[in-house]
């Protein structure tokens, strides 16, 4: 419909004239309204990603608050717990290497244990790859740090929703963002607070509760059935 105007325009003898000013300015808009179009798809993908992993985030918060309290009664710093999380980033894996630095551990008892721990990661990764053909380094390197368990769930249920990579990657980057804040939030919340969660909710729970709710409308058929 637009072209149809622009041809119409053009071809009008009032605008003969200036008809090569007249299409730079009709192509400008109409790259405009597209790039504008683009970017708001974009926001839009964010914001799904951010809302599906709200949910998520009521089987984290208790977690994260286990993960703060344990740091702060391991006499651990504010700034070692911070800085921990933000390098390691892997609840399981922190709650571990806490407790074994606490009982003197070695150094590479530590580490060992945390990759141990971690290793599943490299199946995410490598589920995850497809979606990130074409990315630069840093898309990469921002998505292997931030993957979780929550946010690879995440994408997995809602895999058939995205129509290009850039999509997936958009929406990963939304939920990435929400266990982010919710992660940091809560393990800050837990180290200066303590658990703060009341024993009688039970919220050991939670996270299992949160994976079976994200695998449970996956399962399509027999084979899928079979594996889970």
């Amino acid at each position: 419909m637009f072209s149809l105007c622009k041809k119409a325009i053009l071809l009008h003898p009032f605008f003969a004239i200036k008809k090569e000013s007249i299409a730079e300015n009709l192509n400008f808009w109409c790259c405009f309204d597209m790039n504008c179009a683009m970017k708001k798809n974009s926001e839009n993908y964010f914001l799904f990603g951010f809302k599906q992993m709200i949910p998520i985030t009521t089987g984290v918060i208790p977690f994260g608050a286990v993960a703060g309290t344990v740091c702060s009664e391991a006499n651990l710093s504010f700034f070692q717990t911070i800085t921990m999380n933000v390098l390691v980033f892997s609840g399981a894996a922190q709650l571990a290497a806490v407790d074994l630095m606490t009982k003197h551990a070695v150094t590479f008892v530590v580490v060992a244990t945390a990759l141990a721990i971690n290793l599943r990661f490299l199946l995410y990764s490598a589920a995850m790859s497809p979606f990130l053909k074409g990315s630069g380094f840093w898309v990469k390197l921002a998505c292997a740090h931030t993957l979780t368990d929550q946010s690879y769930a995440t994408m997995t249920a809602n895999q058939e929703k995205f129509r290009t990579n850039a999509d997936a990657v958009v929406f990963y980057f939304g939920t990435a963002t929400c266990m982010l804040l919710a992660w940091h939030s809560s393990v800050i919340a837990g180290f200066i607070f303590g658990n703060f969660a009341p024993a009688t909710w039970s919220l050991d729970y939670a996270v299992p509760i949160s994976f079976l709710a994200l695998v449970i409308p996956t399962l399509k058929n027999k084979k899928y059935l079979a594996v889970a």
